[in-house]
């Protein structure tokens, strides 16, 4: 059996670097779910990560900035606000990462380019993510016709830095990589980044449809709540399950 609890730090060091990106402002939703209820929405040979019994979805909003290939970064179409949908796997080989359900964000070229290339489910969205002093705020939806195109409107409000985030921040938001399906395949796509500097935050306000879009069903509040101011990000090459 696993350990339950997941390291701060990345396991390995990436090489070589196939993307690089910066993730700032990045406000941290979380809320548990029973793991047979969201496996079956896992890839072939990834399954959900449990901690005490226990998986988790997760609602990340946050600004992306100087995405690009290799070490470069793209001045314009690298540079936007996302949000995605996910939930948290294990491969037979121990590897932990994420499962998007869903990511969102306003620049078409990246979501042509992440459908592309690596099956990544992302969708063309209005998206307004703002950090104004200790105030956050979210307005999202998908482009899609009729009244029931997946949103989000949130409100959340920075709190005090975390000095020892504790074995469930570091569950839910240490994850080294990332599983994914693609031309047939399930692969794990690995990567790096520095310990995540994380603070304290509230919800104000959520309205939201994301999470049932992506067949995820979650009761009441998010259980945890967390923010950061961000941290930039390498992505290795992908691997085979």
């Amino acid at each position: 059996m696993l350990p339950e609890r997941v390291t701060a730090l990345a396991p390995r060091a990436v090489r070589p670097t196939l993307l690089s990106q910066y993730w700032r402002d990045v406000l941290f939703l979380h809320w548990p779910v029973h793991p047979a209820a969201v496996a079956p929405l896992l890839p072939p040979g990834a399954f959900p990560d449990v901690r005490h019994g226990t998986t988790w979805a997760g609602l990340v909003a946050f600004s992306m900035e100087g995405l690009g290939p290799g070490r470069a970064a793209l001045p314009y179409f690298g540079t936007f606000p996302e949000v995605n949908v996910r939930l948290y796997s294990v491969d037979g080989h121990g590897r932990r990462g994420v499962v998007f359900r869903s990511l969102d964000c306003p620049r078409l070229s990246a979501v042509l380019a992440a459908r592309a290339a690596l099956g990544l489910p992302y969708r063309w969205s209005r998206t307004r993510w703002t950090a104004d002093g200790d105030a956050l705020h979210l307005a999202t939806r998908v482009h899609r016709a009729g009244s029931d195109a997946a949103r989000c409107v949130l409100r959340a409000r920075i709190g005090p830095r975390l000095e020892r985030p504790g074995p469930l921040a570091d569950f839910l938001t240490a994850r080294w990589g990332l599983h994914t399906r693609a031309a047939g395949r399930t692969l794990y796509l690995p990567v790096e980044h520095p310990p995540w500097p994380l603070h304290q935050a509230e919800v104000e306000h959520l309205d939201e449809t994301l999470l049932r879009a992506a067949g995820i069903e979650v009761l009441g509040p998010p259980a945890s709540v967390l923010f950061s101011p961000g941290v930039p990000v390498r992505f290795g090459p992908t691997e085979r399950r």
